[in-house]
Formats: structure tokens, sequence, C-alpha cells
């Protein structure tokens, strides 16, 4: 465990609850000054004006610099049409509603004194559109597959511009520095044999082109004059670079018309380039000419090289991002590093050094929210941490909190950071493989956990191990250990597959985890790919029950469904529930009780390691199975098993002309296991005078296997019903068919991949429950009995708010459970 400071124990706490105000507001500044002088000191004007008003509170102050503008893609509220340079995020409370709203128009008037445009957001919605941007700062290091330099440190509030200012200088220097660079990879590259165009279908050797009187003059002319221009930028770059302090009168040579034009009294070069009247511009001044030069197809190889260099030496470049909690001075220092790349690690290391150097002289300390650490032990000074050390062997003698941790020889030199960039470069495998796939889809997981508090599988009172995180960087060794096996020709050993059925077992494919991330990681489609993994290797885990459920599925004859259906659902719930309450008395599944005196629940079980027969039973009897359910299928109820008709359900005392022709998709759970579901939607669609059109035949929609890691069975089940259902569309050309309804939530996620609107233009998805609503249909108010409503991860209601249909169809106020339903 990398702990940044000192353990402890506490032995007494007070916990001050305060009340939240009744009032809120959330301010949103944009700033598009290119002066860092004009727009940073807004923030000490912001929060002292908000100190001399007792009526409102700054209960949040965050700040984005202009790398975290667009590492996050900020969508600019305004209608500048650019990104602005920086954004400040605002919370105000108050007690008084009109105080909260003049001081939030006050910090908006404020801003728009120094170039900026302000929003206030009043809604519960609408205050959390406005601080979504702020939880996705860790995207700043997706370039570098989640690895950089954190390094916060805390700056006097009337001294944040000059700090933004120093880390502005440090990153033109970086950059100048990068693109000297790339200037002489390019001269290098194009003064020896362009290799690259060996990709011409004519290539003619390079040695005998030149050979030729009209090629080699021709060639020759054009790498020359290249060169010839790189090295005219290049020395004007770095004179620029060696003279940041100059007085640009004295160099005027090196400005162009604009920087000549902003010039001011007292300016160095270094200024001309924090304002940006003087760019340095590897595009402008490089690449057009390059590409001037090498125009035409037969040199089309030469420009793709170019490009590849490009990217090659611009991946390397070194910056410095800021994201700081505005209100108090404490200031995220981020430098985001390839862990590949050991010269850009120790020049980042050299940029901590200036880092750490500038908050010192502008009075800020190194410590922040994220103390001290093993990375600034170096610059602690050394009388504080000998009064530490003193401390320190005062109260814990024996070393026992955090051994090592801030004292003499603590540092990196025992830290360890898996590397997913360090593992692609490594293995050439990975190339190849589907777990090169795979990797290629957690590389950039940024380890923030922001996916933990909506995860299903993260349950913290039994274990920690399977949040999306925990189980991206589970992922990510066991990739690094079977490629480790491969490559020593060790052979690979099926523990490893073993802990990946364990991760891949354990999800549910909700998606959930998407929505929060920074980066955009799907962990439900990158455990069906790692399912896929394990059934093309043979070695997925699969249970009698799982095997059984699959096969009942994938069949479409009416007669088995109905056979199976009987022995599984009827016959084998029923043994189930049988099993459940003879475990019940004998104490294998627990009490049951929900009396106020039963037993308190215990600490619930690992869910893993059921792997002996007397574990897997308990499991299975553990909670009793569905009971009273339908003794028959929809499809078996109404008479309807024959694959080949199409039934069209009417009433016809309501359906005119004008009625809706709808298509229903029962899907397997509300057909084959829950007919009751079925028939409910089927009887609303009757009496709303819809003619509801059902697909010929047992259907499935492909769904479940895909999700069982059965990427093939589920295209085939996907291609053939789409097959299916233009048939059925062009049988029925008469009726106008602009609604598909759903009554599943998995059924409408693997619907939407069908692409209705080319099978019945111009229509679209709908739940059963949004169509009743468009409809009209509503209870008057439910006595008695009261309900709450759970949004499945699954949740099939994708145009309404799924929480205020139910609530308008109930007639009533009808509670969200945003419970995992198990």
């Amino acid at each position: 465990v990398q702990k940044e400071g000192c353990d402890g124990l506490i032995t007494s706490a007070t916990f001050v609850l305060h009340v939240m105000p009744e009032h809120m507001r959330t301010v949103c500044l944009e700033f598009y000054g290119t002066d860092l002088h004009e727009a940073v000191p807004a923030i000490v004007e912001i929060v002292d004006d908000l100190q001399a008003d007792e009526s409102v509170k700054l209960a949040g102050l965050e700040h984005l610099d202009e790398r975290y503008v667009r590492a996050v893609g900020y969508a600019p509220k305004g209608a500048r049409g650019e990104k602005p340079k920086m954004v400040l995020v605002a919370d105000l409370a108050s007690e008084d509603e009109n105080a909260c709203a003049e001081a939030a128009s006050r910090m908006v008037r404020k801003a728009n004194a120094r170039n900026a445009d302000g929003f206030i957001a009043v809604s519960a919605e609408a205050r959390k559109t406005f601080w979504a941007d702020r939880s996705r700062t860790a995207a700043i290091a997706a370039h570098t597959n989640a690895f950089k330099i954190n390094e916060d440190v805390v700056i006097p509030l009337d001294r944040l511009a000059e700090y933004s200012e120093g880390i502005e200088r440090i990153n033109i220097v970086q950059s100048i520095e990068n693109k000297l660079r790339l200037l002489a990879e390019l001269r290098s590259h194009l003064g020896g044999s362009l290799p690259e165009l060996k990709q011409r279908p004519d290539y003619l050797d390079r040695e005998h082109y030149e050979a030729s009187e009209e090629g080699g003059s021709i060639l020759g002319q054009k790498c020359a004059s290249a060169v010839a221009h790189l090295a005219d930028v290049g020395d004007r770059w770095k004179a620029i670079l060696d003279n940041m302090d100059g007085d640009p009168v004295a160099l005027d040579a090196l400005l162009d018309d604009t920087a000549r034009a902003d010039r001011r009294e007292g300016d160095t070069i270094a200024n001309l380039l924090l304002r940006r009247s003087l760019r340095i511009s590897y595009r402008r001044e490089v690449e057009d000419r390059l590409k001037e030069i090498f125009d035409g197809r037969d040199l089309e190889p030469v420009r793709r090289k170019i490009d590849a260099i490009h990217q090659d030496v611009l991946s390397s470049r070194l910056f410095v991002a800021l994201h700081m909690h505005a209100g108090d001075g404490n200031v995220h220092t981020n430098i985001p590093v390839n862990s590949n790349d050991y010269r850009m690690m120790r020049e980042a290391d050299h940029i901590v050094d200036q880092v750490m150097a500038l908050a010192g002289r502008l009075n800020g300390v190194i410590s922040g929210e994220h103390g001290i650490g093993i990375t600034k032990m170096q610059y602690l000074d050394p009388a504080v941490s000998e009064r530490f050390a003193s401390y320190k062997h005062e109260v814990d003698p024996e070393g026992w909190f955090n051994r090592g941790k801030l004292l003499q020889g603590s540092g990196l030199s025992d830290a360890y950071t898996p590397s997913l960039r360090l593992l692609q470069q490594e293995a050439l495998i990975l190339e190849a493989s589907e777990l090169g796939e795979l990797n290629d889809d957690i590389k950039d997981c940024l380890r923030c956990g922001k996916c933990k508090p909506v995860c299903t599988t993260h349950i913290p009172r039994a274990n920690l191990l399977y949040n999306p995180r925990n189980k991206i960087l589970a992922t990510g060794l066991m990739i690094e250990a079977v490629l480790y096996e491969e490559q020593t020709r060790r052979g690979i050993s099926l523990h490893h597959w073993e802990e990946m059925n364990d991760v891949a077992d354990h999800c549910t494919v909700c998606h959930r985890c998407v929505t929060p991330c920074p980066v955009n990681i799907d962990f439900g489609d990158v455990t069906v790919k790692m399912r896929s993994i394990l059934k093309h290797k043979g070695q997925r885990r699969s249970s009698p029950q799982t095997s059984a459920s699959m096969a009942f599925l994938n069949v479409k004859d009416a007669r088995t469904i109905n056979i199976m259906r009987k022995g599984m659902i009827e016959w084998g719930y029923g043994a189930q529930r049988l099993g459940f309450h003879v475990a019940k008395k004998v104490g294998l599944a627990g009490s049951g009780g929900k009396r106020p005196d039963a037993e308190p629940k215990k600490r619930p079980k690992h869910t893993r390691d059921l792997s002996n027969v007397p574990a897997q039973v308990v499991h299975f009897v553990k909670k009793p199975m569905p009971g009273k359910l339908p003794s028959r299928t929809t499809r078996a109820m109404l008479g309807l098993e024959d694959d080949k008709t199409v039934p069209i359900i009417r009433n016809p005392e309501k359906v005119t002309e004008d009625s809706d022709a709808v298509f229903y998709f029962p899907g397997c759970g509300s057909e084959r296991l829950f007919s009751q579901i079925g028939l409910a939607t089927m009887a609303m669609l009757y009496d709303a005078g819809a003619q509801t059109v059902l697909p010929p035949g047992y259907l499935c929609c492909g769904y479940p296997q895909t999700s069982n890691g059965d990427l093939e069975k589920g295209q085939e089940i996907t291609t053939e019903n789409r097959v299916l259902f233009h048939r059925v569309a062009n049988t029925l050309n008469y009726m106008d068919i602009k609604t598909v309804i759903v009554s599943c939530g998995t059924c409408m996620d693997q619907l939407l991949k069908y692409e209705f609107e080319q099978i019945f233009p111009g229509c679209r998805l709908l739940d059963i429950h949004e169509y009743l609503l468009e409809k009209g249909y509503k209870l008057e108010g439910v006595d008695g009995v009261q309900y709450m409503y759970h949004d499945p991860c699954h949740t099939p209601m994708k145009t309404h708010d799924a929480q205020k249909t139910a609530s308008t169809l109930m007639g009533t106020e009808v509670p969200l459970n945003d419970r995992c339903c198990g």
C-alpha cells in the first residue's frame, strides 16, 4: 500500500454536522484572454468579494487550465467558437435566495470585466452538469496510459498569477526543445537513404536513381532544400530559446510582424511568447514547406514518414498542467510521462525541481492535499524532517506506523506502479492476439476510482476486488503474466485463466461504469471480450445452470421449448425451492428471519472459491427461485407457435385507419419465462387500439449469448433476426409501422444494434411503459400499497425519464430505489 505520510490512531473524534443551506447556485466562468495576469487575479477578487459578504458562503471554487480544458473535452458554454484558456467553477450557498443570486451575478460581472463569459446554474440537474467536467481531470494522462507525476503545492492566492506564468514558461521551454529535437530527427532522416521509398511499386534504389542524370538531381535537390530549410528554422528557434529574457528590440530579426506590433515597453522575448504574440509553429514554419517540397504521388511515402517522425517526437513532449482548489491555493501540478521513455522520465524529474523552486520563491509550500509522500521528501527542509523523525521515534519507537516513510533514506527505490505502456512495448505477441485488443481496451485506465460507487459488484463489506478499476489492474497483471510465460517458453499456467474467469464472472455487463469514466472505458464490453477470449481458448468456466439456460434460449422449436420449460422452470424451480426450505430448516440457508429481534446480518462471504461440491450446493439453495409462474409460454396460451405465420393482434372495435401499427418483440424473458409480462404488454396494446405485429415463432435477441462471450452465436442470431424482420416488413408493407415495442431492458440494448430504422423506415424503439405514457394512460392515485421503482442496469426507457414515467403512470410520486437488483 503506497501511503503518502504516516499512520496514526484516532483516539477521539468530534463530528460537526452542517445543515445544507436552502439555496445553491453554481457559477461557471470561461476566460479567453492570453494574458495570465488578466485572468488569474479574478480568483482573488472572487474570494475577497464573497468573504466580505456574510450572507453567502463559497462552498467550492475549482480551476482548470488550458491543458485540462482540452483533456476533459470541455464543451464551451459560450458562443465564441473557441475553447477558453481557463475555467472556474464555483458553488455558492445561502439561506437568502436573493443574496445567493446577487453574489452569483457579481461573479459574472467581475469575470466579464476580464474578457470572460459567465453562466449560472440553479437546478440540481444543471449544477451537476456544470461540475461534470471537473470530475474528469484524470484524463490529462490518458495519452501516457495513466502515467504521470503529481506534485501538488500550496501557493498564496495573491501569487497564483505568478505561479501560473512560471509554469507556462516551463511549458514554452519544453515545447521549443521538443520542436528542436523534431527538426534534428527530420534533418537526420532526410539526409539519409529514405528507405520508405521502397514502398513504391516502381521503386528504384536511390543509389541507382541518383546515378541517372535527371533523377539524382531532382531528389537530391529536394532533400538538400528541405535540410537547409530545417537548419534555418532551427537556428531561429534556438536563438529564441537562448534569449528568452532578451530585449525584443535588440532581437528584432527573430520576430515576425505580429510580435513586432505587440511589443510593449519593458517586454522580453518570454513576455511575447507568454502572450502568444510570438508563436513557434511547426505546422506553419516547417510542415507546410516540407510537404510542398515533397509533393506528388511518388513521394507520398516520404510525407507519411515525416508525419510519423512528428508524432513519435511529439509523444515524448513534456508539459505541466494545472488544476486547483482555487479557494485555498492548493494547486495540483501534473506532468504526464511515458513510463517506457527513460529520457522523458529523467527530464520530468528536472521539471519537478523547477516547480518546487518556483513554489519556494513565491512563499508557497511543497505540501498540499496529498502530503509529502515519497516523491517530495527530497525537497523538505532538513530541520522539518528532523523534527518529524524525533517525534516519530518518541511515539513509535518500534517503527510500526508506515515503516520508513518520511525518514532519511525514504524515496522511490521501492515504489512500483504497473505500466501498460511498458507492457505494450515489450510484447510483440500483443500485436497479433486477442490479448492485444484487450490491452488496448484497458490501457488508458487512469486508476482514479470514479467507477467504484456505481459498480454493482463493488461490495466493500465482502471484498474490494471487483470494482472496474481493480479488475482492470488485475487484467493487466494477468496479460503481463501470460506474455512473460509466452516469451520465456515456460508454457501458460492454467491458473491465469482461472483468475481471468473470476474477473469475467464478476460483472453484470450493465455499462454503468462508462458514465463517470474520464476516458470512457466500458468494462462491460471488456468483460464480454474476456469471456470471448476464454471461450476461444477452451478455458471458459461454465456451470450446468448456465449451459442449460443457453440451450433453452438458443432453441426455436416450440415443442422442445415447452418440454424444456416444463422440466427446467416448473420441475427444476420447484426442486430448488424445496431444497431451499430444507436447507433453511437445517440452518444452511440462514434463518431468513425478518423480525426486529432476528439475529444480526453476518458479513457477506466472498463470491469466489465455490469450487467444491458442498459449497456450490449451499450457494444454489441459499435463495428460492421465483414461484407461481405461468404454466405455459405466451405463444402457447395464444396458439401462436407457428413460425410460418406473422401474428397481428388488434381490437376491431378500436382500430381505425389512423390507428398505430407497432411491432412487438417479446424476447425470451417476456415470452418463454415470465409470460405474464408478454400477455400484459399485448393486452395494453390491444386496449390502446394498436395493431400489434409479432415476430413469427420463438426468437431470442442474441444478448444472452453475446454477454456470455459467445460473440459468434450472438452475431448469428442478430443477423438471422434482421433478415427475418426485413421479410416481415416487406410482407406487411401496407402497414405503416412506426414503433417497435420492447418489454425487456437487455432486449432493448441488443435491438439498438438492429438498425430498425432501415427495416421499418422512420420507426423508433420504445419501452411499453413509454408508449403507454404517450397514450395518456394514468392511474388516479394508488390507495393502500405504495410502490418504489428500480431502474434496471439495462434500462429499457431510452426516450423518457424512467422515474418520471413510473410516477406519471401510477398517478403518484414513485421514489427511485437505486440499488442493484442482484
